[in-house]
């Protein structure tokens, strides 16, 4: 099978869809690669790097497009990407439908079959794809609520651990999946003190052994998620509903009753944000203020560290996307991870949740592949 890498176009994004070490791979199995020029400049790979891999560089995202039978990238296409894809092409790649009604009619008009990353599943029911990029996310979270907390950007001028004799943060994570996870282990490390809010018992059970007594868990309620809110310096909000949108879950009427410069820090915003003050930021100008509240909404917080998020994404797509070069789309009709995956085909959307939240019919794949 022919591949695409383009260059990531959206802003301050510096991943890329396939490392060198990966393209050897798909080579090694018979496949051809081709790279746009510089699409690996942000990780440190040179066109060099990849024409030693075995791939060949193209000049323009152009070619890639029009030469490749699969496209390979790390974020989801930009309306002057989605218009290049064409039926029988395969994306492979996150898309984060649900928020994004622009790009799924793109998608759908072009006819391409689009996998999206973040609902591709495995054996444990988990999301083998989107939690490197969790754990990426879950990390950073702590990395920006602590320069999101200096007096210069606004914040109450805290720092997260304090000092000996000196009360540290108090930061709450809503969510206690692989972002909730990988946070309270980043703000624990530091000393913060630190909350996890979850529906689920067992899960809270399993953070309780996790972590040894130096977390508080709580059962999330109304009143409790108030609480927790309401005293607390940094609010991260880590909820995920596979391919659906983000619930809503602390309202524009909580943030007057939150301290003056705490930080909300929103690691959903790409499935529309877990905050009703949420609106996508970028690396360049990541937080705004609403009522004395600080939001940071960066929706590509793994771009900032390109090559372990690279590294890391690599390692967790290159099965399933040589399983696709492999065989096609037969993959995912024998595949269920991988047709779990799939959410635009023939012009239909394959993913109930992706359709419901954006009001449009749904076709199982069965209807769409008859």
């Amino acid at each position: 099978m022919k591949v695409g890498i383009p260059k990531e176009i959206k802003t301050h994004e510096y991943r890329v869809g396939l490392t060198p070490g990966t393209v050897r791979e798909y080579v090694a199995a018979g496949h051809s690669v081709l790279v746009e020029t510089n699409a690996g400049a942000g990780i440190g790979a040179t066109d060099d790097a990849y024409r030693k891999a075995g791939a060949t560089v193209a000049a323009s995202a152009r070619e890639v497009f029009a030469s490749s039978e699969m496209v390979v990238k790390v974020k989801e296409p930009q309306p002057s990407e989605w218009t290049q894809l064409r039926e029988n092409q395969i994306l492979f790649t996150y898309l984060h439908l649900a928020p994004d009604p622009e790009q799924a009619k793109g998608l759908i008009k072009s006819g391409c079959t689009a996998i999206a990353y973040e609902t591709v599943t495995d054996a444990q029911g988990g999301l083998p794809l989107l939690a490197p990029m969790s754990e990426v996310a879950g990390r950073l979270a702590i990395e920006a609520a602590g320069a999101a907390l200096k007096r210069s950007a606004g914040g109450r001028g805290l720092l997260i651990g304090g000092v000996p004799g000196v009360q540290p943060a108090r930061i709450v994570v809503i969510g206690g999946g692989v972002v909730g996870t990988h946070a309270a282990r980043m703000a624990v490390g530091l000393g913060a003190e630190v909350t996890i809010l979850d529906r689920s018992i067992p899960r809270l059970r399993e953070l309780d052994e996790v972590f040894n007594g130096r977390v508080r868990t709580r059962f999330s309620t109304i009143e409790s998620l108030e609480e927790e809110v309401f005293a607390a310096d940094v609010v991260i909000g880590a909820v995920l509903v596979p391919g659906a949108s983000a619930p809503k879950l602390v309202s524009r009427s909580m943030l007057s009753s939150m301290r003056k410069g705490s930080v909300i820090l929103d690691v959903a915003i790409d499935q529309g944000g877990c905050f009703e003050t949420s609106r996508a930021t970028t690396h360049a100008d990541p937080t705004y203020e609403v009522d004395g509240v600080i939001h940071y909404c960066v929706a590509n917080m793994p771009g900032a560290v390109p090559l372990t998020s690279s590294q890391a994404l690599n390692n967790a797509t290159l099965p399933f996307g040589l399983a696709l070069a492999n065989k096609g789309f037969a993959a995912v009709l024998e595949n269920p991870h991988l047709r779990a995956g799939l959410n635009v085909y023939r012009g239909r959307l394959t993913y109930k949740a992706v359709a419901e939240s954006l009001g449009l019919p749904f076709s199982p794949i069965e209807q769409a592949a008859a």
